[in-house]
């Protein structure tokens, strides 16, 4: 841009110079002069922007190559992808002090309490983001969970649900709630995961709503514990708490497992391979969870991030992150882009009113995490 101004000021000074307009001319070039200093000034500032990568610390899947190339073509700016859970998440931003990275997915439930505890995120600015690109509910929805005194850590981007992925051809009707994967008939047949998701989802199984019992941690221990006595008494009847997801996944196609507790992506996904497995909601209700976009407190390529959050939460790149995935956005407009099968596959799951009864993640207090973690530890132990 400088170069086109430049010319172009030189022949206006000499004509206006030929026309004796002493008084306007200074002005004149001053004013353009100005405006070729601020157009080069962008245009260093984009080439530098450039060069600086964005730092992602995501799960699988949701960072897909084919949507980063088409960032760098879009903007010039590369992206640097480091796979991680939730618990990794907030232990490396906890050790850096919210250093070495620009933008996490967490879920919506793990923002606020590492937040208060670590001081790991920056609020977000939310008139640099795009907000009309969002499924209102759904963003109302995580600003309450992800807000404090006044501002917003998080911002929504998948959905989806923990429940049963069952073989329907051999048990059809047999296992219609977490509880179920312990009957004694699928002994050896069945698993889950030693994490707290799987006591939340025992307790709901018992009538209990832990959710509720947050604000009270002894209430909130009675009900855990005892779910923690459900899964110990369940634990002989397990083939194992799973970790692998590509174990799990093998395990139920080749029939060593019959039954399973995990996510609805991984049951769709078993499903477009058979139609023998499916992913349902259970009697009780399944769990659902928000992973959101959240900015570490040291965070350096801000211009990044927010190219990056207006980026993918556009319609067109949401469906391919959410086909990556296999799960749902919080984005406007882009299931209607998805696969009619993913859609189809999620209409069979949540049938009547399942869809209302999903027990939605909410922030995680402090110090109820060590509750549970005592829980799991004891069952880990037991033999």
């Amino acid at each position: 841009m400088l170069v086109s101004i430049v010319p172009n000021l030189i022949k206006f000074e000499s004509f206006t110079m030929k026309t004796a307009m002493p008084k306007i001319v200074p002005f004149l070039r001053r004013k353009l002069m100005r405006y070729a200093l601020f157009a080069y000034a962008l245009s260093s500032c984009a080439v530098a922007q450039a060069g600086v990568p964005l730092r992602l610390l995501t799960w699988a899947d949701y960072a897909p190559r084919e949507v980063i190339e088409q960032f760098k073509k879009e903007t010039g700016i590369e992206v640097q992808v480091t796979l991680s859970n939730n618990e990794e998440m907030i232990s490396k931003l906890r050790a850096t002090g919210g250093a070495g990275f620009d933008l996490v997915t967490p879920s919506q439930d793990r923002v606020i309490g590492p937040m208060q505890e670590y001081g790991i995120y920056q609020p977000i600015d939310l008139a640099r983001v795009k907000l009309a690109n969002f499924l209102p509910l759904m963003l109302e929805s995580t600003k309450k969970v992800t807000g404090l005194n006044g501002k917003v850590y998080g911002l929504p981007l998948f959905w989806g649900t923990d429940g049963l992925v069952i073989n329907v051809n051999s048990i059809k009707g047999k296992i219609a709630d977490y509880s179920d994967l312990c009957n004694p008939q699928f002994a050896g047949k069945t698993a889950v995961r030693l994490k707290r998701p799987t006591l939340i989802a025992l307790a709901f199984d018992m009538g209990k709503d832990p959710f509720k019992a947050y604000a009270d941690p002894k209430q909130y221990e009675a009900i855990m514990n005892a779910a923690g006595e459900k899964l110990l008494a369940c634990k002989k009847n397990l083939k194992y708490f799973w970790e692998s997801k590509d174990q799990l996944l093998n395990d139920l196609r080749s029939g060593e497992l019959v039954g399973a507790m995990m996510w609805d992506s991984g049951g769709w996904k078993l499903n477009a391979e058979t139609s023998g497995i499916k992913y349902i909601s259970p009697k009780s209700g399944a769990l659902g969870w928000v992973d959101t976009m959240a900015i570490p407190a040291k965070a350096k390529n801000l211009d990044g991030v927010y190219l990056w959050i207006n980026f993918v939460t556009r319609a067109d790149v949401a469906a391919k992150l959410a086909m990556s995935a296999r799960t749902f956005t919080a984005i406007k407009g882009a299931e209607e882009l998805m696969d009619a099968k993913v859609k189809a596959q999620k209409a069979e799951s949540f049938q009547g009113s399942t869809l209302e009864q999903i027990h939605w993640y909410p922030a995680i207090p402090a110090g109820i995490e060590e509750i549970d973690g005592k829980i799991l530890d004891r069952i880990k132990a037991a033999k």
